[in-house]
């Protein structure tokens, strides 16, 4: 039985083979510089994969997407903001958009179920209350992913490292049908 990893490695060398054949030696280049300027920041879901970009029109090349567990932030210099900022002030970035799902497994997830399940798989008690402060702030936190996605965009905008100019947008996804809902506009329509 081949492994994931060999099975991926496969594929690639598939997918090497054939975008050689349609460009040559040369493949084409994207520019890392997100040409619709935004940034997207959403959830890790697996329903989303190459499914939220194709129902919102983004390509490659288009934006800057950002995941995390529950499209969450923890704090006005945490990683996904120190991304949010390379994004604006490197990269041209000039609107965010924060894009939650329905259905959402962040709600359902909680510090002692995460807890329970370390234990289980063998961290030591004592590295998770290292963490215990964190860990319950950020998952006993998300209640429901439309004041979630509410709350993101206000931190964002809150916060003293974004500059005012740079539009934050709040939208619900249907991780079934695609369809998008508008829950805070960053600026008048």
């Amino acid at each position: 039985m081949m492994n994931l990893l060999n099975e991926i490695l496969r594929h690639n060398r598939e997918f090497l083979d054939s975008t050689s054949q349609e460009h040559g030696d040369e493949p084409p280049t994207v520019s890392k510089v997100p040409t619709r300027e935004i940034a997207i920041l959403t959830c890790m879901d697996t329903r989303l994969v190459n499914f939220m970009e194709q129902a919102l029109g983004i390509e490659r090349g288009h934006a800057k997407v950002i995941k995390s567990a529950g499209n969450s932030i923890s704090g006005m210099f945490d990683s996904v903001v120190r991304s949010l900022l390379v994004c604006i002030y490197e990269l041209g970035v000039s609107e965010i958009f924060v894009i939650g799902h329905y259905e959402c497994g962040m709600a359902k997830t909680t510090s002692e179920s995460l807890t329970t399940a370390m234990l289980s798989r063998g961290v030591s008690p004592d590295a998770i209350q290292m963490v215990r402060h964190e860990l319950e702030h950020w998952a006993d936190g998300f209640s429901h992913p439309v004041d979630n996605v509410q709350e993101t965009v206000s931190m964002l905008r809150m916060n003293p490292l974004i500059p005012k100019d740079v539009a934050v947008h709040g939208l619900m996804m249907h991780p079934n049908s695609g369809e998008v809902e508008v829950v805070e506009v960053g600026y008048e329509l």
